[in-house]
């Protein structure tokens, strides 16, 4: 049967600036917290693991609070006879006239660090894991300020809680939203509250870029079309950033036929983001690329209608770009860095692209498109042949790429294709610290076989079978990339999250944003040094 393609013939009219904040503030949620509201006060206190029935081994701030509760906490823990084990909680009442609630939470083993088969710091990520289900539970209770021990890692604490306490439910009636919930580091027994406040200040800054992320992932396509993607990015980086808003006319001038023949298919006009940083002066910027494929059918070569509706994330790679120069310029980091958003609709259509296609890249090299689904390649392909121009020092991109990533490692970390050792270790380093881990992947010659041997054209835009379909996919990107220092990070596994990471709920991940702020920092610091 012959499917009937329906074409959208009224566009939405262009908003003003105030309209943009207004809308943008109902979208993602800005929460305001009433003034004669009565709140209720909770405190979370961190305890290790420990086998023994006679003693609680607190943390700093536990012990003191413990002991200005004349012992209570540890009474009442020590009641029950089972010790805590790493993520479980106790939630005490009456124990202190200005909490109605406190909740001892379970935080592992003391001196856990890094676990090497692993990859990661198993102790930050037991803090993170634990107050984020502290805070859930209190929330659930009715409380709504909330004291949060440090736990010995304040900065992974705060991102714990903040990530934990996001939820994007602006577009449900107001009943049904989660309620606003205030949040602070329980300082009141540190010998170096500054110390501790910068560091909360800090974690909280890291959740609030990977919040934006997630938020950006989750919103309806039909409200986050290229054009409104633009207008919020700008709202929400004008202050610390450049925003140049590029229009289709613009990417002609500049023979950007690979990405333009992706939004063919659509009445959404493609928008081309260039986003500038400078934390520090250089003529060598990072240089950071998102795919901004803010809906994808798959074009022709369309997809089952089953799960389509999470397409809406497909623009995960723009997300997190935009993420992490979010709080990069919170943090004011002391880095150089140029952001590349190539973004448009992947939609079927009589003017769309068809399979067997030849398009030409602005590096000249021509595209026999064989399967329109394989459409973030095509937008990258251009992207990163622009980001060149200005003579990055490195260039990392992120994309929800492939569907083989996701089948090669699932949830567990986001796959990693790189021509340099070193810039590997310091991604990976990086992750080990977000807890948001990495994996590396092959980009040998043979992959590049694959695309490279074309009928029509240079290059083949899928590799000839499903076999090595991420690989093919990163070799694909090589092919428009001069830059000695280049990560490509495929991120379709890790974008959503349904139960993966204890401390984010299920939804839009925001991965791997904290990663590559981290790694930022570490370049910055490089780069100082």
């Amino acid at each position: 049967m012959a499917a009937s393609i329906v074409k959208r013939v009224s566009r939405v009219k262009k908003l003003n600036v105030s309209h943009i904040s207004a809308r943008y503030k109902l979208l993602t949620g800005s929460r305001h917290f009433s003034t004669s509201k009565q709140w209720n006060k909770a405190l979370v206190l961190g305890v290790y693991e420990n086998e023994s029935t006679d003693s609680i081994d607190f943390t700093g701030t536990a012990r003191k609070f413990d002991e200005k509760a004349d012992g209570k906490i540890s009474q009442l823990l020590l009641t029950v006879k089972k010790p805590l084990k790493c993520g479980k909680t106790r939630t005490l009442h009456a124990v202190d006239p200005e909490f109605s609630s406190v909740l001892v939470t379970c935080i592992g083993k003391r001196g856990e660090g890094y676990d090497e088969l692993e990859t990661v710091d198993k102790g930050r990520e037991s803090i993170r894991a634990a107050v984020a289900k502290a805070v859930l539970q209190l929330r659930e209770l009715g409380e709504n300020e909330i004291e949060v021990d440090s736990c010995g890692d304040t900065e992974a604490s705060a991102e714990g809680c903040h990530l934990a306490l996001f939820s994007y439910d602006d577009l449900k009636a107001e009943k049904s939203r989660k309620p606003a919930v205030r949040i602070s580091c329980a300082t009141r027994y540190s010998q170096d509250k500054n110390c501790m406040e910068e560091e909360w200040r800090k974690g909280a800054i890291l959740a609030e870029g990977q919040n934006l992320s997630r938020r950006l992932m989750e919103m309806p396509a039909n409200l986050l079309t290229p054009t409104k993607f633009a207008e919020i990015v700008k709202e929400q980086l004008a202050d610390k950033c450049e925003v140049l808003v590029r229009d289709k006319d613009w990417a002609e001038s500049m023979k950007m036929g690979s990405f333009l023949s992706v939004a063919r298919g659509s009445v959404e006009p493609p928008v081309f983001l260039e986003i500038e940083y400078k934390g520090r002066q250089s003529d060598s910027p990072l240089a950071l690329v998102g795919k901004g494929v803010t809906f994808d059918t798959g074009g022709i070569s369309i997809k089952p209608s089953q799960g389509m509706d999470a397409m809406r994330g497909d623009m995960g790679g723009a997300a997190c770009v935009a993420g992490s120069l979010l709080s990069v310029s919170k943090l004011q980091l002391p880095v150089h860095v140029k952001a590349f958003i190539p973004l448009c609709e992947n939609m079927p259509s009589g003017s769309a692209t068809k399979p067997g296609d030849v398009v030409t890249a602005m590096n000249g090299k021509t595209i026999q498109v064989d399967n329109t689904d394989a459409e973030g390649r095509l937008i990258l392909a251009d992207a990163l042949c622009y980001s060149e121009q200005f003579n990055p020092s490195l260039i990392l991109d992120m994309a929800t790429l492939t569907g083989a990533i996701d089948v090669a490692l699932g949830a567990g970390a986001a796959g990693v294709f790189t021509n340099s050792d070193d810039m590997w270790n310091k991604l990976q380093k990086a992750s080990v610290r977000s807890g948001d881990r990495v994996w590396r992947m092959p980009l040998f010659n043979h992959y590049t076989k694959k695309i490279t041997e074309c009928q029509l054209a240079d290059l083949n835009n899928i590799g000839g079978s499903r076999s090595g379909g991420a690989c093919t996919a990163a070799a694909f990107l090589k092919e428009f990339v001069n830059n000695k220092n280049w990560l490509h990070l495929d991120i379709a596994g890790v974008m959503s999250n349904s139960g993966d990471v204890a401390y984010l709920g299920k939804g839009m991940s925001g991965r791997p944003t904290r990663t590559v702020i981290e790694f930022i920092n570490l370049m910055s610091k490089e780069t100082k040094n």
